[in-house]
């Protein structure tokens, strides 16, 4: 979070730097509400894999080396903020931007290893040379902790459609680079703590309104995605790709130079 802020101070004072005499010239802020899609988290076993005390699994169980594991991850509706600045060429605008969003887990689910589902057996299954824990892997999931957030560095390119009133509608999209963070803690157990550096897209539109010649308030919509994050399990060896798309419902100010 604290990277975030200062990113977005950064490219405000970039934009009051270099771009205070061009009226083309501009910088916008903009906050919003992130709606996280699901996360299906595929993944396998690196090197064979031991289970603990299971219910109907019993301890000691070797799971071999490349045996797939997984499970679904929902998210709570969390937030963003944007800051970029840009330049106008006629109806078209390219920008710099800066964004960052963070979603906290909601709950998992479905958690299964080599095509069994594990969610009725005791959650000592997960940790090798454990007992029974007293409680099932379904129920120590569904308390879900953590979050995953992105800061996003993208490249876009807008188009204004130009109007004869104070209106005017834009739709546009980039790509650049997302930095993702996950932090999978259900019930308190870390099972994944982990980064990745990912490409980004997004696509977006929305209205503006003049409010003077150099300002307008804007109110949109944008679908922000990353290519899957490859992270690390830390409750057990394996590998896991966790999908990282969102919808963004966002309103913000344009100040032009």
């Amino acid at each position: 979070m604290k990277l975030a802020i200062t990113a977005l101070a950064s490219v405000s004072a970039l934009a009051f730097a270099t771009a205070a005499s061009a009226k083309d010239y501009y910088a916008t802020v903009s906050g919003g509400i992130s709606l996280l899609s699901d996360s299906d988290n595929d993944g396998a076993f690196v090197g064979d894999f031991t289970t603990g005390a299971g219910t109907t699994i019993a301890s000691g169980t070797v799971l071999p080396d490349g045996t797939p594991v997984g499970w679904t991850t929902d998210f709570d509706n969390g937030y963003a903020i944007n800051g970029a600045i840009g330049k106008g060429y006629g109806p078209f605008r390219a920008e710099l931007e800066i964004g960052y969003q963070q979603n906290d887990v909601g709950s998992h689910a479905g958690v299964a290893a080599g095509g069994i589902d594990l969610s009725a057996e005791d959650a000592g299954v997960l940790v090798t040379g454990s007992g029974n824990l007293g409680t099932s892997v379904a129920d120590l999931v569904a308390a879900g902790e953590g979050d995953v957030s992105t800061l996003f560095v993208m490249a876009n390119l807008i188009y204004d459609v130009e109007t004869p009133g104070p209106l005017t509608p834009y739709i546009g999209g980039g790509i650049g680079v997302g930095f993702v963070d996950v932090e999978y803690a259900p019930s308190g157990v870390g099972i994944i703590d982990d980064s990745a550096t990912t490409f980004a897209y997004q696509v977006k539109a929305g209205l503006a309104y003049e409010l003077t010649p150099l300002t307008d308030l804007f109110v949109g919509y944008r679908y922000r995605a990353t290519t899957d994050a490859e992270v690390e399990a830390t409750l057990f060896s394996a590998d896991f790709d966790i999908e990282n798309s969102a919808s963004v419902i966002e309103a913000g100010i344009t100040v032009g130079f």
